[in-house]
């Protein structure tokens, strides 16, 4: 696994860059999510556009007046926070600390903030004064709704990021209550439904503001989002982050984390040897002592959740993984590697992240070659939800979450949005087919 750069550059390159620890793959691969899927709204709605769907919108702007106090202190207070974080991490941070958990701390270097937060002030108050003009005047400016995608991206990762913590709370809230604060600002727990669910929301009010039809809108987010989706579970996949599923018995793994075929019937008595990882989420630290990796525990060794999987045409690693090196550190410690990432998972686990990155990119390509066949509004949306439900809903049954009896029947949250989701997709797209309406 690459918890961060310095893994991928140590490992292809053979240089260690211990500066490229500060950027993580998770992390990364959810900016370049972003990137991709703007991308792809704005050929969207450029699209609808062209085709009169979409409208532009006169704005009247201020031009030519000086940066005021409240711009400049805002500069100054995004430059500080950086400044204090970022460069706080490369002067002053313990190398035994993590980055995510430095981010998340207190700590930080007051004279790095005060340099960037400065700079980026004065920055800001320069361009200002390059534009301004003897008499400030008021210009009015065609926009139109391509031309917003740079805001509707800062809105999804906001609210993207607000909502994910949200619903990650609520669905483990013993713990929330038990440490609040620890919960709100630490730097793992990210639930992909809820961030989606409050973006969506924000950008719709936002959108309507702006006077931006909410079915076109939706239909040209529709590939974008599921794009979004395939490329952020890369990260999942390539750091280890903890969204794997079920173990696989058809496999083990030797101290390293390689992963080789293994007797499904001898399942247990490898468990064995780790019971105290599955039973109370402690291992050995090497020194002695006993460390808690995980939080994933059970009451006993015949309640791990496990499957048998495994063909002859396809290689192992399609079929587990022990994910060496995970960016949770999560696991026993492999021989030899003294690097803060040290750590595999004692039996090998199913791989989900890359089965939904590989199924999100099919779904990708279906919706970005119907989305000139398909013409009434809102059923690109529809299929976009039946899709994305239907992949959730189904990787669900291989992973490992917190149940919830509904009716006789259990549900993750994830399944049950997945449900809904499927849903409401399903009647988007009965009450639409015989629209015609053309988008």
């Amino acid at each position: 696994m690459y918890p961060n750069l310095y893994y991928v550059f140590k490992d292809w390159f053979g240089v260690e860059w211990h500066a490229l620890s500060l950027l993580n793959t998770f992390g990364l691969m959810v900016a370049i999510s972003f990137v991709c899927s703007a991308y792809v709204l704005h050929l969207e709605l450029k699209r609808k556009e062209m085709q009169g769907l979409l409208h532009s919108r006169e704005e009247s702007v201020m031009v030519g007046e000086g940066a005021s106090i409240a711009e400049l202190l805002m500069n100054f207070l995004l430059g500080f926070l950086f400044g204090f974080k970022i460069l706080g991490a490369l002067l002053d941070k313990d190398p035994a600390v993590s980055f995510q958990t430095y981010l998340f701390s207190g700590d930080g270097s007051v004279f790095g903030g005060m340099v960037l937060g400065s700079l980026m002030a004065f920055l800001r108050w320069r361009e200002k004064k390059k534009k301004q003009l003897p008499k400030p005047e008021k210009r009015i400016f065609r926009i139109w709704p391509h031309d917003r995608v740079g805001d509707i991206v800062v809105l999804a990762m906001i609210f993207g990021i607000l909502g994910a913590k949200l619903f990650d709370n609520l669905e483990n809230f013993d713990a929330f209550i038990a440490d609040p604060i620890g919960h709100l600002f630490s730097a793992s727990g990210l639930t992909f439904y809820g961030g989606l669910i409050v973006a969506a929301i924000a950008i719709c009010i936002y959108a309507y503001r702006k006077g931006i039809a909410i079915s076109h809108l939706t239909d040209a987010a529709a590939p974008a989002l599921m794009l979004a989706y395939a490329l952020g579970r890369i990260g999942c996949q390539v750091s280890g982050d903890g969204d794997w599923g079920v173990y696989n018995k058809s496999f083990t793994c030797d101290e390293y984390g390689h992963v080789m075929p293994a007797d499904p019937d001898g399942f247990q008595k490898r468990i064995a040897k780790d019971s105290t990882y599955f039973l109370e989420g402690k291992v050995p630290d090497g020194k002695g002592n006993y460390e808690y990796v995980t939080d994933r525990t059970y009451g006993s060794l015949q309640e791990v959740p496990a499957i048998t999987w495994r063909t002859d045409w396809l290689p192992g690693w399609f079929f587990a993984s022990c994910y060496a090196q995970n960016v949770n550190k999560d696991g026993v410690i492999i021989p030899g590697i003294t690097d803060e990432h040290n750590r595999r998972l004692p039996q090998p686990v199913i791989p989900t992240p890359m089965y939904e990155t590989i199924i999100c990119l099919l779904f990708f390509g279906l919706l970005w070659g119907f989305r000139k066949s398909i013409r009434q509004p809102w059923l690109m949306f529809g299929l976009y939800l039946i899709l994305n439900g239907l992949e959730r809903y189904f990787i669900e049954k291989v992973r490992v979450n917190d149940l919830y009896n509904i009716a006789g029947m259990q549900f993750s949250q994830a399944s049950l949005i997945a449900v809904m989701l499927i849903l409401s997709g399903l009647v988007i797209v009965l009450f639409n087919r015989k629209s015609t309406k053309v988008s």
